[in-house]
């Protein structure tokens, strides 16, 4: 969908944004929950499940074939759930992690033939000189608690710190893995390399399974071009899902003040940071006065004010029948995972198309994944409890 001119589109795009939110009537939940909660969303009731306490600032799952269920920790440490408990050691082999601030482990994603490879990749911030720091793709093997012959296969464009630099990867239908650098943050400066053809920041990349590039990609040939890049014009892109029936990769980031979006990552097409954009400075001051250019890809969803969006996947299962085809999308803002229904062109319904869930855990959600059972699972950034932040997984299932 191309950006387009005009007030009358911008108001049209206003009225979708601010979505419906269910009520739900169970109580708020100031610590992490011991027991299941119930809630009553817009169609039906929920039980919320504690799965694992104690994490550091989880960041991501992957579902392994036995059941069992791989967290990452931003300070650097892969944990593994095993029938329900959390073990108390990390998984050894994880390079070291540089994570000050926002910066650490991030994504992690099963290699598609994991069965027979045992593949892992993941993404991190990774260490220079100079302190500078870039973004890392590894991969590494999967052996028991052990990860072995883990070794980068991408590194970024570097980077001064302290910097936040957001990374997703996912593998799409043709087993090539995009993923995402973010760090475009500030429009007036590092937004500008959202722009930059030879900069990694700001940008979806695709790459073959072993970090090289694959020979279709849209820049391969084009001079003064990264050849890893697939689209640009990103702010900090925090989230990635395949949709179920297109294959299209679909892609969050977040804005400042306001203009979280989502977006459909076509090869080539410019996203339009910091140059078209519905979000301001954190000052307030607007960054643009063109939110919509023609010559740039408008938005499939976008939120003002913004709900911190994260990570997000779209339900393909049977156990929330309701649910099915819809988008679940997490938020980071205190504003729960956000529920987007939409028609059979692919665009949002046109009544009551927003529901947002779990906004009684008043907490930071990372990321949300169905999990092989069809039911839903969540990351909560941390619950502070007795000064310390708690990360907590928790499995989002129907209530009797």
């Amino acid at each position: 969908m191309k950006r387009a001119t005009g007030l009358s589109l911008v108001v049209a795009m206003m009225v979708v944004v601010v979505g419906v939110g269910s009520t739900n009537h169970a109580s708020s939940a100031a610590d992490p929950p011991d027991s299941p909660l119930v809630f009553e969303t817009d169609e039906l009731r929920i039980r919320v499940v504690p799965v694992a306490r104690g994490l550091s600032n989880p960041w991501s799952l992957a579902f392994l074939p036995d059941g069992s269920i791989l967290v990452t920790e931003r300070p650097g440490r892969l944990r593994i759930i095993r029938n329900g408990v959390l073990d108390p050691e990390p998984i050894a082999g994880v390079p070291q992690v540089y994570s000050e601030g926002l910066q650490g482990l991030m994504d992690l994603a099963l290699h598609p033939k994991f069965a027979e490879n045992k593949l892992i990749y993941f993404t991190y911030t990774k260490a220079g000189e100079k302190g500078l720091c870039a973004t890392a793709l590894a991969r590494g093997r999967l052996e028991d608690r052990t990860l072995t012959d883990v070794r980068d296969i991408f590194v970024s464009t570097p980077w001064a710190t302290p910097t936040a630099i957001g990374s997703r990867i996912i593998f799409g239908p043709d087993s090539t893995l995009y993923m995402t650098v973010g760090g475009a943050v500030t429009a007036t400066t590092t937004g500008q390399r959202a722009q930059d053809p030879n900069d990694h920041a700001g940008k979806v990349l695709r790459l073959r399974d072993d970090g090289s590039v694959p020979p279709d990609n849209p820049f391969v040939s084009r001079a003064r071009y990264k050849p890893e890049i697939y689209s640009l014009g990103h702010r900090n892109q925090l989230g990635l899902a395949i949709h179920p029936q297109t294959g299209a990769v679909w892609e969050s980031e977040n804005g400042p003040q306001g203009g979280d979006e989502v977006n459909v990552i076509l090869p080539g097409r410019n996203y339009g940071w910091p140059i078209a954009t519905f979000g301001r400075e954190y000052s307030g001051a607007p960054i643009t006065e063109t939110p919509v250019l023609r010559d740039m890809e408008s938005p499939r969803l976008f939120w003002v004010p913004s709900i911190g969006i994260a990570g997000m996947t779209f339900y393909t299962g049977d156990r929330f029948t309701a649910w099915k085809g819809n988008l679940l999308v997490a938020g980071l803002s205190g504003r729960g995972v956000h529920r987007i229904k939409f028609n059979k062109d692919g665009f949002e319904e046109t009544v009551r198309p927003r529901e947002a869930l779990l906004t009684e855990l008043r907490q930071r959600i990372r990321d949300v994944r169905q999990g092989p059972d069809g039911l839903v699972y969540v990351v909560t950034d941390g619950y502070v409890i007795r000064d310390k932040v708690e990360g907590v997984v928790l499995r989002v299932e129907p209530a009797q």
